[in-house]
Parts: C-alpha cells; structure tokens; sequence
C-alpha cells in the first residue's frame, strides 16, 4: 500500500481523512502534531507524500514543511488549510509545498490531488538512458536529478517535472496552462498561480540573479520560456 503521513490536530477531520485515504488503498500514518509528524517520517521512511495541516499547536504546517525539505526534497507535500488568504497558499508553496488543499474540501477532490502527487513522486515514464545537457544545466532522468555547473541543485519532484519539461522544449514559449496539465495533469483541481509561484521558487535555486532571470523568462500574458 501507498503510505501517506496525515497531521491534522483536529481528530475528526483526521479521522475523515484517514478513513477515505484507506478506501483509497492509501496507507495513512497519523499524526496530531508537529513533532509527532517529524517523529512519524524518521520511523517510516518510505512515507512518500505527506499532507500537512497549518494551524498547529506546537509549532505551524509551514515549519514543518520546511524542515521535511531541508532533508528529502523528493517527498510529495501537500498543504491542508482553513484560510483562504493568498499569503497562505503562496507562503505553503515558497516553503517546498507541491500542493495546498483548502478546507471545506470534499474527498474526490483530495484524493485526486493526492493521487496525482504520487504519480509524479513515484517517477514518470522516462527512459533509464535519457541525460540531457543544456548549457550548464545537465538533467539526469534516470535518478530524476539536475546539475549546475556540476554541482547538485535539490529539486522538489514538482521542479524536477518543471525542469524537464523545459529542456525537452528548449526555446519554446509555454502557456501557463501548458505547463499546468503537462507537470500537475489536466485532471488538477487547483489554479494557475501555482505555476507562478513554482517558477518563482525555481528561479531561486538556478538563476544567477533571480531578479534578473535568463534561464526562466516570462513571456508577457502567455507563460515561461526556456533558454540561454
């Protein structure tokens, strides 16, 4: 079975959840608080997606977040919250979220969502040889890695998926939407804005001088392009 850590303080939307995420044939591991959560992922390593609540009492969603991607920048991370404000969302996203599910949310939509990280946490249908090399940039699908410069630069699978689809269509203008159903799928529930805020993240981690981008550029009311 797919294991999924669910932190939630609130027992009953955990119970909810949980009790959904096992019709699923997912295999879910509680958790009602911060340190029970990080507890939680050192005892089960093979936990693939994780689905974090913000408000909690120890400590929030976000610190958690942050400290799961200081150590696995491949685990799925999905944002479970009751606020709606776009600071939230966009903060989730900026912290290593791949993902933000607001609540009341119905469990179709959250399976989905789930569903679709562990698509893209499990690996995609690339081929073990592809190694592709552009500029400084060298992509390795077989371990799903980039290189810059020769130096690792840790991507969440999210990035990773971003990435890829950049470089398998160096100097192409891509839509929003393009990238949206190519790297989240065309079934996704959520908005364009993730995409936004998954290239601000990614221009952090790959350009020179993100304030000045010329890896990643915006074409203006359209989307990204690619190139050097």
């Amino acid at each position: 079975m797919k294991k999924i850590l669910v932190l939630e303080d609130e027992t009953s939307i955990r119970s909810f959840v949980v009790i959904n995420l096992k019709r699923s044939g997912y295999d879910p591991v509680e958790a009602g608080t911060g340190a029970e959560a990080l507890k939680a992922l050192e005892e089960n390593p093979d936990i693939k997606v994780a689905l974090l609540d913000i408000m909690l009492p120890d400590m929030d969603g976000f610190e958690v977040c942050r400290q799961i991607r200081a150590v696995n920048s491949k685990m799925g991370i999905i944002m479970l919250t009751a606020r709606t404000q776009e600071m939230d969302k966009v903060t989730g996203l900026m912290t290593g979220a791949d993902d933000y599910v607001t609540k009341p949310f119905s469990p179709a939509e959250l399976t989905a969502r789930i569903d679709a990280l562990f698509r893209r946490v499990g690996g995609g249908d690339d081929t073990p040889s592809d190694l592709i090399i552009q500029g400084p940039f060298r992509l390795n699908a077989r371990n799903r890695t980039v290189e810059k410069n020769g130096e690792r630069v840790r991507l969440t699978q999210v990035e990773y998926a971003i990435v890829k689809l950049f470089m398998d269509n160096p100097g192409r203008a891509l839509s929003r939407e393009d990238i949206l159903n190519a790297v989240w799928g065309r079934d996704y529930f959520g908005e364009l804005k993730i995409v936004d805020v998954n290239i601000r993240r990614l221009r952090i981690k790959i350009e020179d001088d993100p304030t000045n981008p010329t890896y990643i550029t915006t074409v203006w009311g359209y989307g990204y392009k690619w190139g050097f």
